[in-house]
């Protein structure tokens, strides 16, 4: 094996206990007296009574005068949409409070910067019919519909989401799936758009059937913030109508540790329990999450639910966005304080998803620091260096392929 570099002395990690952040939601009975059980615990009953105006926010929040501005400015941009549930989860004193942050918009968001775009993942030009993006050589993103339970103010997909003039019905969606059967290069569907969960349970089972009866397609996937924002919307008929077309994985979005509460962490092992797979992905926000005992945290309380952090995503530049960015190497940064001092499955990929449609491309500290023909010299997560001996053998080739392709 490689050696270390200079003296070798015996050394332990030091002793850590991993911070624990503590954040209890308010009590629902409090902020909405007239509801009963039954009703709180309705996903309908939540989209119906969703927070969606200035005056009815009020009454739950105190509003800066940025936030009430915030509201007012960016009314005719973008929908705002706070489930009742959601809403339990905000500080309502706190202004930095990350769930008032992802849901309460700034007058900030009213600004477009030099370099944002109205679609900045490029996915337009890539879009042959209403309802799919096919930007990938093998898979697609299909938009099932056009709204949300709540409007997270780090959308990257305003441009469609909770716009009249972008509605995805019957006819776009019976396109989509005629699309898929006539490109057999597609092995992957990620259905998005909006949030799949809030179709009846009823239609996502016809559509998830209809994708499934195209042959060629090996796997499904499904993009929700539901478990994060209306976890009671995730019950044993949804459940059974996802593991009933399995391959079917679950890719969540929970940005910070005090999201996942008892309600979402159990709608998330509802679904492993029926055998569900569960991923995470989560944006990077700035004096939001932009920190590696936040996300160090939340990667523990995931894996805890058995959901895999996935995904850290780099903010994308999409309009009225640039005060949530971080610059590129805050990322690259926070993997490297979590690199070695926790388990490798709690460590995220950090994507940035390129402006324009380059596609995603990943980053992660460098720890390989000097190449040469007979060894690479690498780093550890604590800065000492070891030599790693390169083969003298380097034909990498796999002669069985021959017999195991031949088919191919």
């Amino acid at each position: 094996m490689g050696s270390i570099l200079g003296a070798r002395e015996a050394r332990r990690p030091p002793l850590t206990v991993p911070p624990r952040g503590r954040a209890e939601p308010r009590p629902w009975r409090e902020l909405f007296p007239d509801a009963t059980e039954a009703e709180w615990n309705d996903w309908r009953w939540q989209a119906r009574r969703s927070i969606r105006t200035l005056e009815e926010l009020e009454r739950f929040v105190s509003l800066t005068e940025d936030e009430r501005a915030g509201v007012v400015e960016t009314a005719s941009i973008f929908k705002l949409a706070i489930t009742p549930y959601y809403l339990t989860l905000i500080d309502p004193e706190h202004p930095f409070c990350p769930v008032r942050r992802q849901a309460i918009p700034s007058s900030a968001e009213a600004r477009v910067a030099p370099g944002e775009l109205a679609d900045p993942l490029g996915e337009d030009l890539h879009r042959p019919v209403t309802s799919i993006v096919h930007k990938y050589p093998d898979r697609v993103l299909l938009l099932a519909l056009d709204r949300c339970s709540v409007y997270c103010r780090h959308c990257t997909r305003r441009r469609i989401t909770g716009q009249p003039e972008t509605e995805i019905d019957r006819s776009t969606i019976a396109e989509a799936v005629d699309y898929l059967h006539a490109h057999p290069e597609v092995r992957d569907v990620l259905i998005s758009g909006g949030d799949p969960f809030l179709l009846a349970t009823s239609r996502l089972d016809e559509l998830l059937g209809a994708i499934r009866a195209v042959p060629h397609v090996q796997m499904i996937r499904i993009g929700t913030r539901v478990p994060v924002c209306t976890p009671m919307r995730v019950d044993d008929e949804l459940c059974r109508v996802l593991r009933k077309h399995a391959p079917v994985f679950v890719v969540t979005h929970f940005n910070h540790p005090k999201e996942l509460t008892a309600d979402s962490g159990a709608a998330c092992e509802r679904l492993v329990d029926h055998g569900v797979p569960v991923e995470n992905q989560a944006v990077l926000m700035r004096r939001i999450n932009s920190d590696a005992r936040i996300l160090t945290d939340l990667s523990h309380r995931l894996l805890e639910r058995r959901v895999r952090p996935y995904y850290l995503h780099q903010m994308d530049v999409a309009e009225g966005l640039e005060h949530l960015r971080t610059p590129i190497r805050t990322g690259v940064d926070i993997l490297e304080k979590m690199r070695g001092w926790t388990t490798g499955l709690a460590i995220p990929h950090l994507a940035v998803d390129l402006p324009g449609g380059g596609g995603k491309v990943t980053l992660s500290p460098q720890y390989a620091v000097e190449f040469t023909e007979r060894e690479t010299t690498f780093r550890n997560y604590r800065g000492e260096r070891y030599r790693y001996p390169e083969p003298v053998e380097q034909d990498v080739s796999c002669p069985y392929d021959e017999v195991f392709y031949s088919g191919s």
